[in-house]
């Protein structure tokens, strides 16, 4: 081989190996794993292409080849707002297209027995692009097209349970999500139930609420606490339900009491919803219910009862009666239980 060759030999190797490493470092840039740590990042609604860049360099090793692929792939004119998992091992391709898809993970929503609704929206809008007052004030006007005075008044839309739902969730598909769910739980054989139970359904809820705080939620014995409930209404009786009295001095108060303890003094709080004050079913619930404590109340036991008391032997359920001897017996027992723990 004589001199010529050898120095072609050498600049095609010298080329051959110049794009092989081109080659690598681009299927690099496009493939290789450029994640530095697992995490969460969120592109709000309206983000520029510097403010997504952003968010996503905390967990990435090279932020210049996440740009590039990122703006060879248009992802600086097309992409969706959301909150998006890095998972380890992704490449720059995965997390552009991931972006440019939508496809971004959920959040996991825990609906409470919160008193009212705006508690619940407090609590939910932290994992909600919107914050809690433009949350409120959408609510509100949803309220206002059903007829309703405000947001408080749709708190039998919604059921005690884990939800699902994307971080740029809107109010309207929020509610969306908890009317659908409300008009299947009303079945024919319910609506039927409701109307030979002489209640509204403004009523159904709101003895429900109550059913569900004087059972610590517990379905135990939820049925036979509306029975027993039902039984006083037909007497014409007071309910005199703490729970509604710790509802209404919260209500009062912006729900930042903890009443551990309802004392007489607690008892002639003024509210509609004193139900030791006032006969009859509060003018609503007094926290949002699960289906098992509206269940119950179109499901009654049938018994005698009139009174419960809170089962010091047996925390979290009562003792029942229909007798005010046995009653004031049981309620002795739980008063000097509470006295022994120094509840107060």
């Amino acid at each position: 081989m004589n001199k010529k060759h050898t120095v072609l030999f050498l600049i095609v190797g010298i080329l051959l190996t110049l794009g092989l490493f081109w080659g690598y470092s681009e299927y690099q840039k496009y493939y290789g794993n450029n994640v530095e740590k697992e995490g969460y990042f969120h592109i709000p609604t309206g983000a520029s292409f510097q403010q997504i860049l952003d968010s996503v360099a905390p967990y990435v090793k090279n932020k210049e080849s996440f740009e590039e692929v990122a703006k060879d792939k248009n992802m600086n004119r097309i992409f969706h707002p959301g909150r998006y998992k890095i998972k380890e091992g992704s490449n720059n391709t995965d997390l552009v297209n991931m972006i440019k898809a939508g496809n971004q993970s959920e959040h996991v929503f825990r609906i409470g027995d919160f008193g009212d609704v705006y508690q619940m929206i407090g609590r939910v809008s932290r994992k909600t692009e919107i914050d809690s007052a433009k949350f409120i004030s959408e609510l509100n006007k949803i309220a206002q097209e059903k007829g309703y005075k405000n947001a408080e008044d749709l708190k039998k839309y919604f059921f005690i349970d884990t939800y699902h739902f994307f971080w740029t969730v809107k109010p309207s598909e929020f509610f969306t999500r908890f009317e659908d769910q409300y008009e299947k739980f009303w079945t024919p054989e319910r609506v039927a139930k409701e109307k030979s139970s002489g209640l509204s359904r403004d009523e159904i809820y709101a003895l429900a609420s109550i059913v569900y705080k004087e059972s610590g939620g517990k379905p135990d014995e939820q049925k036979t606490i509306a029975g027993l409930y039902l039984n006083r209404v037909r007497k014409g009786m007071k309910l005199q339900s703490d729970p509604t009295v710790i509802y209404a001095i919260n209500q009062d108060s912006g729900f930042n009491q903890n009443i551990k303890r309802v004392l007489y003094k607690h008892l002639r709080h003024p509210s509609p919803y004193n139900t030791y004050a006032n006969a009859g079913i509060p003018p609503g619930p007094i926290c949002i219910v699960d289906k098992n404590s509206v269940d119950a109340v179109l499901n009654p036991e049938q018994h005698s009862y009139i009174f419960m008391a809170a089962d010091p032997d047996q925390p979290g359920l009562h003792r029942f009666t229909a007798s005010d001897t046995e009653h004031a017996a049981n309620a002795k027992d739980y008063q000097e239980w509470l006295n022994s723990k120094n509840i107060r």
